[in-house]
């Protein structure tokens, strides 16, 4: 069974944006810090509605916040 990853550019993204902090971040999308840490880090997975919270706060298609690697080369 190949191993499904939710890949992320937050702290990329924070960076671009002002040098946004962690907490900066969670208090616009209603979580805490120690959630957008767990995120970062790929020890979590937003729900759907939180991840495009955070698209809509760096203004950047949902893809270029997370994106999905189900494992499998040459396959959609």
């Amino acid at each position: 069974m190949s191993k499904h990853r939710i890949s992320n550019n937050l702290r990329k993204l924070r960076f671009h944006h002002n040098e946004m902090t962690q907490q900066q971040l969670a208090d616009k999308v209603g979580v805490t810090r120690q959630t957008i840490a767990a995120i970062e880090k790929g020890k979590y997975s937003p729900s759907l509605e939180l991840a495009f919270r955070m698209a809509q706060i760096f203004n950047v298609p949902l893809e270029e916040v997370f994106s999905y690697d189900n494992g499998r080369v040459g396959e959609r």
